[in-house]
């Protein structure tokens, strides 16, 4: 039996088999393969997105990762600090063009305190209908190391004040060899999994997340993968695994050599098809754009991520790509695809007429 056999057959692959796959797994058979994993867990070929706004409360960090473009030193002339009222008024602009969720991520700010989270997620949550997924692990263990609280009682705190769900941001890759190499002051990679296991404890959902692109090996691509699962096993609190590529322009950080297209789309496949616990995979078109993007949908993704109605961060690296609702749901027509809309929790808010209909 082959390796590809052994995938068709639903069997479980092991990270040695797919870091062989990332390697030199065959592209189009890799694709096939995803693509038959992702109709067996979605059926009704559809494909989801969502709207939201990410609101990056500051931009002062004391992390300096190499590969940020968007943090500044607390002096610097364009450092900035979000108050309630200017974040109310950012929601309030999100939920009035259709956004379910908003996304709160900042740098590791030094001043910031726990009751400045707490009083700003009560204030959203009085005025707005709207999902709270936000504050990554790094921000977490930043809180918990400055209020002293331990990681499971830290984020009740949060929760009572109106955090629902928690994205994978900081994760990167899960090798301290690279987190040494491109994000020194960041948590390590037991810290990162740490936080979503407290998460997941306190029947928190969060999402996993992976940076390819930069310094890392394909064996440790297949690691992240790996510890991913292996937690996803013990928990079952990732909703959803997103990739995406590194974009160097405007960081300190030289990628060892540029992801391709190809590369994406294959760690894509390779994803779907290992992640078999994750019920949830995301295409990136926002690092990709749209046209690789939309052949995401044949590579596994069942979901586009948002239209973003607000992006900085990876806007400060250069990839300036922006899309709309009404583009968004011809992207997925385009690709043969009935297009919803989801919320946070993947639960079905808006439907639209499929491909045969229009």
């Amino acid at each position: 039996m082959t390796l590809y056999d052994k995938i068709a057959a639903g069997e479980r692959i092991g990270a040695g088999e797919a870091a062989h796959l990332l390697a030199e797994g065959d592209l189009l058979q890799l694709g096939r393969l995803a693509d038959e994993r992702r109709c067996a867990l979605h059926p009704g070929n559809t494909a989801t997105f969502q709207i939201d706004r990410n609101i990056n409360y500051t931009n002062i960090c004391e992390c300096r990762c190499r590969f940020c473009a968007f943090f500044r030193e607390a002096g610097a002339p364009d450092a900035y600090l979000l108050s309630v009222e200017e974040v109310l008024a950012k929601t309030d602009e999100a939920v009035r063009l259709g956004a379910t969720q908003v996304m709160l991520q900042g740098g590791l700010h030094p001043g910031l305190g726990l009751e400045y989270f707490e009083e700003l997620f009560r204030a959203i949550k009085q005025k707005f209908p709207v999902i709270i997924h936000s504050l990554s692990p790094p921000e977490v263990q930043h809180l918990a190391r400055r209020t002293g609280f331990g990681l499971k009682e830290l984020l009740q705190r949060l929760r009572a004040a109106g955090l629902d769900s928690m994205p994978g941001g900081g994760a990167e890759i899960l090798s301290d060899r690279v987190r040494r190499e491109i994000s020194p002051h960041k948590i390590s990679s037991a810290q990162w999994l740490a936080v979503m296991e407290a998460a997941h404890a306190i029947g928190m959902h969060t999402t996993a997340t992976m940076m390819i692109g930069s310094v890392e090996t394909i064996d440790e691509r297949a690691r992240h993968l790996e510890l991913v699962r292996s937690l996803q096993d013990r928990t079952g609190g990732f909703r959803a695994f997103i990739p995406w590529t590194f974009k160097p322009g405007n960081s300190d950080l030289e990628p060892a050599a540029e992801v391709s297209a190809f590369d994406y789309l294959r760690l894509l496949a390779v994803a779907r098809i290992y992640l078999d616990n994750i019920p949830n995979i995301q295409g990136s078109w926002l690092t990709q754009g749209r046209d690789v993007g939309q052949v995401c949908l044949y590579f596994g993704a069942n979901d586009l991520g948002s239209i973003m109605l607000e992006e900085n961060v990876v806007a400060a690296a250069g990839a300036r790509n922006s899309i709309t609702e009404q583009e968004m749901v011809a992207l997925i027509r385009g690709a043969g695809r009935v297009p919803k809309q989801r919320n946070t929790r993947y639960e079905i808010v808006k439907e639209y007429p499929g491909p045969a209909e229009t």
